[in-house]
């Protein structure tokens, strides 16, 4: 299964413990952490369920290319972190 991990930064502003879940997707993994914290969902994806902007995910330490979709495939012992984006100017 699945580790997910939420940087501190995100969890200053909502609680999102570390997860062990399965799926087979980005999608999938962040479903099941989200049909047990729903709160987090509303800070992660926005109105149209694709990931916020200001948001980024790696799986395995790769970045995720599908922030709409979310179908970047999950091993089944992967290591998904999801975080909050820097910009800047």
């Amino acid at each position: 299964m699945a580790q997910v991990h939420f940087t501190e930064t995100i969890q200053r502003h909502v609680a999102c413990p570390p997860s062990t879940v399965r799926g087979a997707t980005v999608r999938q993994v962040l479903d099941a952490v989200f049909s047990a914290n729903p709160r987090a969902r509303g800070y992660v994806l926005d109105e149209q369920n694709e990931l916020r902007k200001h948001m980024a995910i790696f799986v395995d330490g790769r970045m995720i290319r599908d922030r709409a979709g979310l179908s970047d495939p999950v091993g089944p012992e992967a290591e998904v972190y999801v975080m909050q984006a820097l910009s800047g100017g």
